[in-house]
């Protein structure tokens, strides 16, 4: 069942539910520090999408979760660099973090108008 909560969470959640696997996988040497702080920063862009759903200053959040959704992006393609995931699961993740990063920043855009 899906909430009534802005497009952006969902998209987070969703790329939440794929990506947990794919760091599942990875070498343990590289799961406990790569993967769990990757795991990390999408929950925190989960729970500050969240939070600006709720709150008042949701500019706050937003900015919060769109800087985490940069480092994301790059930590991903650090994984791709250590050949620790597939180029194909490179692109899809990828197209997935820029997904949440367009509907984040259109967010973030729609507050400042």
């Amino acid at each position: 069942m899906k909430s009534q909560l802005p497009q952006a969470v969902e998209v987070c959640h969703d790329l939440l539910k794929w990506m947990i696997p794919q760091l599942d996988k990875m070498p343990r040497s590289r799961r406990f520090t790569l993967g769990l702080h990757m795991e990390q920063s999408l929950l925190a862009i989960l729970e500050n999408l969240v939070s600006a759903s709720y709150n008042q200053n949701k500019k706050q959040f937003l900015s919060i979760a769109n800087q985490k959704i940069g480092l994301v992006q790059h930590l991903w393609r650090l994984c791709m660099e250590l050949k620790l995931i597939s180029m194909k699961k490179y692109h899809f993740g990828t197209s997935l973090i820029i997904d949440l990063g367009k509907q984040t920043g259109g967010w973030l855009k729609s507050l400042k108008a």
